[in-house]
C-alpha cells in the first residue's frame, strides 16, 4: 500500500508539474493575473506530493519491504538503519526522487520569498522550473520507478553496494544535487529574461543569490566526494580526474564564471549576454552531469546506472532544454544590449579575464572527459585521457587565472590603473616569494610544489590584502580600521575568505606534491621506516561486524622509542554482495595525515601487504574547501544580496515585452 500510495504521489506530481509549466507561462503571455497566480500554489503542491513519494520510499527502505524491487536490489535487513534510510538515495531511482524533491523546493522557495519579484518574471521563473520538474518526473515514471513490485517476495534484499555504505557519501549526493538544481534556477531565470527579452541588475540581484547558494553546495558536495575517496577507496590521494569527478567539476567551474558576472550585471549592468548564456551552459552541465553517471558511456566508481534506455531519455532532456535554450538565446539576445561601458584594466575587465580562463578551463575538462567516447564511436580506438593530460592542460590556465584573482578585488570598476594595485600587493608578493624561497629550501628544490606554496602564499596575501585596503589598515588609526572592520558587509568579508580558501586548498596540492608512500610485505613483528617514524605490524586478526567479516591489522607508530600512534586499517569482506573493501586508518594533526592500508596475505609466507603514506597538508585540501562554502555563505548572509533588489526601471516605450 506504501509503494502505491508513493507511486501515486509521483504521478500527481507529474500533473502538477504540467499545470505549473503550462498555466503561469500562458498567463505571463496573456497577462492574465490569475493564470500567474497559480504558479505558486502549484509549485507547493507539486513539492508536498514528491515530498510524499520520497518519504514512502524511506519508509519502505526502513521496514526493509521486499516486495519493492528498488529494496530488493538495494538493501537488507543486516543493514543498519542509518545506512537504510540514506540508502533510498543511494541508488539511481531514489537519487532522482531527491533530485527532484530539491528541484520542487527550490521552486517552492522561488515561490515564497520571492515577493518582489514582478509577477510575470516569477510566474515565468516558475514556468520553467515546471517544465524542468515535468521532464524528470517522466523520466522516474517511464525508466526508473522506485515503487515496482517484485513478486513473490525476496527473502531478503541484495544489500547496497558496500562501499557506498559510509555517511560521507550518503551525504554528498544531497550536497550535490543542491548544487546541480540551483543552477536549474539560474537557468530558469535565464530563460524567463529572455522570454521578456530584458535583464538589468534587479535581475543580476536575483539571480545572484541563486548562484551563489549553488556554488557554495556544489563546492561541498565536490569536497565530500573527495575526502570520501580518500577515506573510502584507499587511492590515498584526493583527485584523479575520474570522468564522474569532472562531471561534478564541470558545472562548478562555470558556475564560479557566472557568479563573478552577474555581480557586474548588478554592479554595472554589463555582461548582460555572457551572463545569460553561463547560466544556460551551468546548467547544461549539471544535465551532462546527471547523463555521463547514468548512461554507462563511461566507466566510474561513482557511477549510478549502466541503462541505455536511460542514458538515451537524459540525453533527450538534455537536448530539449538546451536546444530550446539556445534557440530562444539566439532570437532574444540582441535585446539585451549591454549600458555599461568599461576599460579593459579595471575590476569589470578582471572579472571578464577570470571568466575567459575558467571558461577555458572548462572547455579541456570537458574535451578531456568526453573524447574517450566520441574515439570510440567515431574511430573505433580505445584510449584513455588521464592526469598528465588534464595537469598539462591545465596548468597553464591556473597561473594566469590565480595571478588575476588577487588583483581583481583591489581594481575599482569601470577604470583602474594597475600600478595602484601593484602597490597594495608588494607585500603578498614577497611574502609569496619567501614561501617559494623556503619550499625550495625544505622539499630539496622540487619546483612543482615550490610554486605551489608560492601562489597559496600569494592569493592568501591578497586576500588579507583586499581587507586591509577596505578597512585602511595602517593608513589611519587603529580605531578606525576596526569600526571599518565591524561595518564591512558580510559580502566583502565573504569573497575575501572563499578567495583564502581557495589559496589553502593551493597550499593542500602543493604539500600533496611533496607526500611519501611506500608499499611494503609485513609479517607480524615487522617494521619500516618512513617519514620520521618506525610503522611496527604488530597483529593481523580476524573480526565480525553487522554484515562483513574483516581482517584488521594493528600497526603501532613509534618516534624515538616512544609510541606515537596505533593505527587498525582492515580490509572486509562483504558475503551478500561477495565484494572487499579496504577500511583506511588515517592519524592527522591537521598538518599531515599517517595513512595506512593493508592488503592481502600471502597464503604461503603469511605476509601481508601493507601502503603506508605521509600526506602533508592533507588536511588542508578540505579545510580550504569548507572555508571556499563558508565564505559564500557568510555572502549570502548579506542583507544586501538576499534582499531590497534595486527596482526595475519602466521599458522604453515600444520595447518588446515578450
Amino acid at each position: 500500500m506504501i509503494a502505491e500510495l508513493g507511486h501515486f504521489a509521483l504521478a500527481f506530481a507529474l500533473v502538477l508539474a504540467l499545470a505549473q509549466g503550462a498555466l503561469p507561462l500562458l498567463g505571463a503571455q496573456l497577462r492574465d493575473a490569475r493564470l500567474m497566480a497559480a504558479a505558486a500554489p502549484l509549485a507547493a503542491g507539486q513539492c508536498l506530493a514528491i515530498a510524499a513519494a520520497f518519504a514512502c520510499l524511506i519508509w519502505s527502505y526502513a521496514l526493509n519491504d521486499t516486495t519493492v524491487l528498488n529494496v530488493v536490489q538495494n538493501s537488507h535487513s543486516a543493514k543498519p538503519m542509518l545506512f537504510k534510510v540514506t540508502g533510498s538515495w543511494g541508488n539511481h531511482e531514489g537519487s532522482m526522487i531527491l533530485w527532484v524533491l530539491i528541484l520542487s523546493l527550490c521552486g517552492l522557495a522561488v515561490a515564497s520569498f520571492g515577493r518582489g519579484l514582478p509577477s510575470s518574471l516569477k510566474a515565468r521563473v516558475l514556468g520553467v522550473l515546471g517544465l524542468i520538474g515535468l521532464g524528470f518526473l517522466l523520466f522516474i515514471l517511464r525508466t526508473s520507478n522506485p515503487f515496482e513490485r517484485v513478486w513473490p517476495p525476496a527473502p531478503d534484499g541484495q544489500g547496497l553496494n558496500p562501499v557506498l555504505q559510509d555517511i560521507g557519501l550518503a551525504m554528498h549526493p544531497p550536497l550535490l544535487y543542491l548544487g546541480y538544481v540551483g543552477y536549474a534556477v539560474t537557468f530558469a531565470f535565464a530563460i524567463a529574461a529572455l522570454i521578456e527579452g530584458r535583464v538589468d541588475a534587479a535581475w543580476g540581484r536575483w539571480v545572484r543569490p541563486w548562484s551563489l547558494a549553488a556554488w557554495a553546495f556544489l563546492t561541498c558536495g565536490i569536497a565530500l566526494g573527495s575526502w570520501w575517496a580518500y577515506y573510502e577507496l584507499g587511492w590515498g590521494g584526493y583527485w584523479f580526474w575520474d570522468p564522474v569527478e569532472n562531471a561534478s567539476l564541470l558545472p562548478w567551474l562555470v558556475g564560479t564564471a557566472l557568479l563573478h558576472s552577474a555581480i557586474v550585471v548588478e554592479k554595472r549592468e554589463a555582461l548582460k549576454t555572457w551572463t545569460v548564456l553561463l547560466a544556460i551552459i551551468a546548467f547544461g552541465m549539471s544535465l551532462l552531469g546527471t547523463f555521463l553517471v547514468r548512461s554507462g558511456v563511461l566507466n566510474s566508481v561513482h557511477a549510478f546506472a549502466n541503462d541505455p534506455e536511460r542514458g538515451l531519455f537524459i540525453l533527450g532532456l538534455l537536448l530539449f532544454y538546451l536546444g530550446g535554450a539556445f534557440l530562444l538565446f539566439a532570437w532574444r539576445a540582441q535585446a539585451m544590449a549591454p549600458t555599461g561601458l568599461f576599460a579593459p584594466v579595471s575590476r569589470e575587465g578582471a572579472i571578464v579575464l577570470n571568466n575567459l580562463l575558467v571558461c577555458s578551463l572548462s572547455a579541456v575538462v570537458l574535451v578531456g572527459t568526453l573524447w574517450p567516447m566520441f574515439a570510440d564511436a567515431m574511430f573505433g580506438t580505445k584510449v584513455s585521457v588521464g592526469p598528465p593530460f588534464f595537469n598539462m592542460a591545465a596548468f597553464p590556465l591556473v597561473v594566469p587565472l590565480l595571478l588575476a584573482m588577487a588583483a581583481g578585488p583591489l581594481m575599482p570598476w569601470k577604470r583602474a590603473q594597475l600600478w595602484p594595485v601593484v602597490q597594495r600587493l608588494w607585500w603578498a608578493a614577497v611574502i609569496a616569494f619567501i614561501a617559494l624561497f623556503l619550499a625550495l629550501l625544505l622539499s630539496g628544490q622540487r619546483v612543482m610544489p615550490a610554486v605551489g606554496f608560492a601562489f597559496a602564499a600569494w592569493i592568501i596575501g591578497a586576500a588579507v590584502a583586499d581587507i586591509a585596503d577596505r578597512i585602511a589598515l595602517f593608513r589611519t588609526r587603529l580605531a578606525t580600521s576596526w569600526a571599518r572592520a565591524r561595518g564591512l558587509p558580510r559580502a566583502a568579508w565573504g569573497a575575501a575568505i572563499a578567495h583564502a580558501g581557495v589559496g589553502i586548498v593551493a597550499a593542500g596540492i602543493a604539500g600533496m606534491g611533496l607526500a611519501q608512500e611506500k608499499l611494503v610485505a609485513m609479517s607480524p613483528g615487522d617494521s619500516t621506516e618512513m617519514a620520521g617514524f618506525t610503522w611496527r605490524l604488530d597483529s593481523v586478526a580476524d573480526v565480525t561486524g553487522p554484515n562483513f567479516t574483516a581482517r584488521r591489522a594493528t600497526i603501532t607508530l613509534l618516534r624515538d622509542g616512544e609510541v606515537a600512534h596505533v593505527m587498525q586499517p582492515s580490509r572486509r569482506w562483504f558475503p551478500l554482495a561477495r565484494q572487499n573493501t579496504s577500511e583506511v586508518a588515517i592519524r592527522t594533526n591537521l598538518i599531515y595525515d599517517l595513512y595506512a592500508v593493508v592488503g592481502d596475505e600471502d597464503p604461503t609466507t603469511g605476509r601481508a601487504v601493507v601502503r603506508l603514506h605521509y600526506n602533508l597538508l592533507a588536511p588542508w585540501l578540505w579545510l580550504g574547501a569548507a572555508v571556499m562554502a563558508l565564505g559564500g555563505a557568510l555572502s549570502l548572509a548579506d542583507r544586501r544580496v538576499r534582499v531590497s533588489a534595486p527596482s526595475r526601471k519602466a521599458l522604453p516605450q515600444g520595447a518588446a515585452t515578450t
